[in-house]
């Protein structure tokens, strides 16, 4: 993919040691967009970006869960105690083990969860995406479909993931690549990736509101405790925030205001700082601890959004 523009500056000692180049498109309730940097129209890996798109569809398939099951699957979540045994419970709830998870095994994505489970072996409950392959499994369980095959893009679930994509962003996929966790991974274009949050959040349909009123009334479920979606999710009424892997972010309002972007060199570093920077193009200023560049334990820098993402 193209580079793209300098979207993060990384100053040390009043110089700019390092940049972090990425596209971003924020828009409004209508659509129109209120900034554009870089490449908006090629397609991205949208990674766990999307993953309440395919909730969405799971629902639609005839899945039934809680709010706070719903929100787990919407997750990349940290690998609490609460996450896995919400995962567990989806599983259960279906007649389903965990044994059933074919989801890639890693350990706990969050920090201090990672040290608490030690020594321990991977595992796929553990791995962060195991509450949206539970519920691919309860509603594969729900529709009689082979559980044993549901991450191949040809099984009934991931085409009805597929459809559920392309309804909501108005464009057809091209592309199909294999997520870190094994699943279909379905290529967007940036601007189509925002239609179809604007699209989600702005649904009148008991589906969509369904998933994006859970991750909000569930934001720990959506991701964790200290880290960002669930940070932002708490300090702001009515947005859902979700990451992905290699650098990429959504974040909507709940008129339909739309944030999206993707880093070229895959890095969350400074997301908090570009986040903030975004959200101030939509008038929502957010108090959080800003990222710091440390030298001999001091604070000797930061990390600023560059030039062509500040605003005001």
């Amino acid at each position: 993919m193209r580079q793209g523009e300098v979207l993060l500056e990384v100053v040390r000692n009043e110089m700019v040691e390092s940049v972090h180049a990425g596209h971003l498109l924020i828009t409004d309730e209508t659509g129109a967009p209120i900034l554009e940097l870089g490449d908006l129209d090629s397609p991205i890996y949208p990674r766990s970006a999307i993953k309440a798109i395919q909730a969405s569809a799971m629902l639609r398939a005839g899945l039934k869960v809680s709010p706070k099951q719903l929100a787990l699957i919407c997750a990349s979540h940290a690998g609490s105690t609460e996450h896995l045994e919400v995962a567990l419970s989806i599983l259960s709830d279906a007649n389903l083990s965990e044994s059933d998870l074919k989801n890639t095994p890693d350990k706990p994505l969050g920090t201090s969860e990672r040290l608490a489970w030690g020594d321990r072996n991977p595992s796929s409950l553990a791995a962060n995406c195991s509450g949206k392959h539970s519920g691919m499994l309860a509603t594969c369980k729900v529709n009689n479909w082979d559980i044993s095959s549901y991450k191949d893009p040809a099984h009934p679930l991931q085409q009805a993931i597929k459809h559920e994509f392309e309804t909501l962003s108005g464009e057809a996929i091209s592309k199909v690549g294999v997520d870190g966790c094994g699943a279909p991974l379905f290529a967007l274009s940036l601007r189509a990736m925002a239609n179809a949050f604007r699209n989600l959040a702005q649904s009148k349909e008991v589906i969509h509101q369904e998933v994006i009123n859970a991750c909000r009334s569930n934001p720990i479920m959506v991701s964790g405790i200290g880290r960002l979606p669930t940070l932002l999710m708490t300090k702001v009424d009515g947005l859902f925030v979700k990451d992905g892997a290699e650098g990429v972010m959504v974040i909507t309002t709940e008129a339909g205001e739309v944030l999206v972007w993707k880093m070229s060199d895959g890095s969350q570093r400074g997301a908090l700082t570009l986040a903030l920077a975004s959200l101030s193009h939509l008038g929502i200023s957010v108090e959080l601890e800003r990222e710091t560049v440390l030298g001999g334990g001091q604070v000797v820098g930061e990390i600023r959004a560059s030039k062509l993402v500040r605003h005001g």
